[in-house]
């Protein structure tokens, strides 16, 4: 019996770091409710096989519920590229009864989600495509719609066409969330010591310029967390956040090295629009 409870005690003990890497600021976590919704749309069978194999790295289910996602929410997921994290959010919000965009350049960036559409009216029909950031080519996210919007390794793209670009995409996120709205963002994490000119080219960025673009936009930092940290990540390759996987674009060159250090060192940050 004292070994059972040593092997508990050691057990609490390993578990406490996890826990405490993480905050959440003075907005909520999902409750167990939403986190079943969520946890039941990261197990559908209609995501493919390929996405799932990464969900190690991208933590899914934790990441939706620490940005507080709930299934009858209006949710805008910005740049969604393949579809990766749209083949969670659209079973969520079609089983809750939420509302669910996906905003890119109009209309290229958006062409890979038709794809999914065409496939499987079942799963993505209903969802409504808008162009972002908005020129006027295609549909606008209205403004003070949206009840969360989020944005998963896409900052940089922003960045590499300059800060003005950067500054203004902050601030049409702004313009759609309802007051008190949640704004969800992962990226690649440059140190803050490092050269802040290798956001132009790495792939990565600094928390600072992040947490800066947003709140010169209006929104406050609600909370941080490590949920999608990796140590491991030490951001020094020449050919930047690429040559890990999924990507390796160094191709067989170091590959097993590549690997065994897996996806990027991520933060995961969560802003809020003020309700007043």
């Amino acid at each position: 019996m004292r070994v059972l409870s040593l092997l508990a005690s050691a057990a609490a003990l390993i578990a406490v770091p996890a826990a405490a890497m993480q905050h959440d600021g003075h907005a909520g976590h999902a409750t167990p409710a939403n986190g079943d919704a969520i946890a039941a749309a990261v197990a559908a069978p209609t995501r493919t096989a390929a996405n799932v194999a990464r969900d190690p790295y991208r933590h899914p289910a934790e990441t939706l519920a620490f940005f507080g996602v709930k299934p009858g929410d209006t949710v805008v997921e910005l740049w969604p590229g393949g579809g990766w994290y749209t083949e969670i959010l659209a079973p969520l919000t079609k089983a809750g009864g939420g509302t669910l965009y996906v905003a890119a350049p109009w209309e290229r960036g958006l062409n890979r989600i038709k794809e999914k559409q065409a496939a499987d009216a079942a799963t993505y029909g209903a969802l409504k495509l808008a162009e972002f950031p908005a020129t006027g080519a295609g549909t606008k996210v209205a403004d003070g719609s949206v009840d969360v919007v989020l944005t998963f390794r896409n900052v940089h793209n922003w960045r590499f066409g300059g800060a003005d670009k950067t500054a203004d995409a902050f601030k049409q996120i702004f313009a759609m969330l309802k007051p008190g709205g949640t704004l969800g963002v992962v990226e690649h994490r440059l140190n803050e010591s490092d050269d802040s000119a290798k956001e132009e080219k790495s792939g990565y960025m600094k928390k600072s310029s992040i947490v800066a673009f947003a709140e010169a936009a209006g929104f406050e930092l609600a909370g941080e967390s490590e949920i999608n940290a990796n140590p491991k990540d030490t951001k020094d390759y020449p050919k930047g956040v690429w040559t890990l996987p999924p990507n390796l674009t160094e191709g067989e060159t170091d590959r097993a090295k590549y690997v065994a250090i897996g996806e990027s060192d991520r933060m995961t940050l969560k802003f809020v629009k003020p309700a007043s």
